[in-house]
């Protein structure tokens, strides 16, 4: 009897010994791509985190050009520096975290029910790179909604779409002297000198 009650604790305890063992042979970098096993724990870990009083919440934000508008700029200012545009993750932000910022237009967010989707974004994934972006004022959160909406658009995104976002995208301070000096070339005149040629001339 007692060897019965015994066994679980020994197998989980061999089981973490070996993960650990593992863990430590090949490090805890985040450039490394999460094995399977990693994978699977982490989706049913999100999966977990949901109530599921959550996960059958219906998107109050109707279904229309309006709405899909101002999701796209929303996630063009606030969401594409991890997610990129598309939705792929493929930018050096999501790329570099652990585990990987994913790739929304499959199935694994894809599949997922708008209640799930509408409360990842407002609250959050701990042990992620995703932040919660909601307020903690009990009211309906209709951004977060409406980028419910726009993530379901993301598998027939187009390229006018993705063009147009591409303007929305805040600009660092390299975009802006570079926008300024084509401006100025196009006006005729010459572009200003960067800082490097400048401490060189001096």
């Amino acid at each position: 009897m007692l060897a019965k009650r015994v066994l679980p604790f020994v197998v989980f305890l061999v089981i973490t010994v070996l993960a650990v063992a593992y863990f430590m042979s090949r490090g805890f970098s985040a450039r490394d791509e999460p094995t399977a096993v990693e994978a699977y724990v982490a989706r049913q870990l999100r999966h977990m985190s949901v109530p599921p009083s959550a996960r059958g919440m219906a998107n109050p934000v109707p279904s229309n050009p309006e709405a899909l508008s101002e999701a796209m700029e929303h996630f063009a200012d606030h969401c594409a520096f991890c997610h990129a545009n598309d939705g792929s993750g493929n930018t050096p932000i999501g790329k570099g975290l652990y585990p990987k910022a994913p790739n929304m237009k499959e199935a694994s967010t894809q599949n997922l029910s708008d209640g799930e989707l509408y409360y990842i974004i407002h609250n959050g994934v701990r042990f992620t790179g995703m932040p919660a972006f909601g307020k903690e004022d009990g009211q309906q959160d209709l951004d977060s909604w409406k980028l419910v909406r726009f993530i379901r658009h993301l598998p027939q995104i187009t390229d006018e779409e993705l063009a147009h976002m591409k303007e929305m995208n805040p600009k660092t301070p390299g975009d802006l002297k570079e926008e300024e000096d084509i401006n100025r070339f196009l006006e005729g005149g010459e572009p200003e000198p960067s800082e490097a040629t400048h401490q060189h001339h001096h």
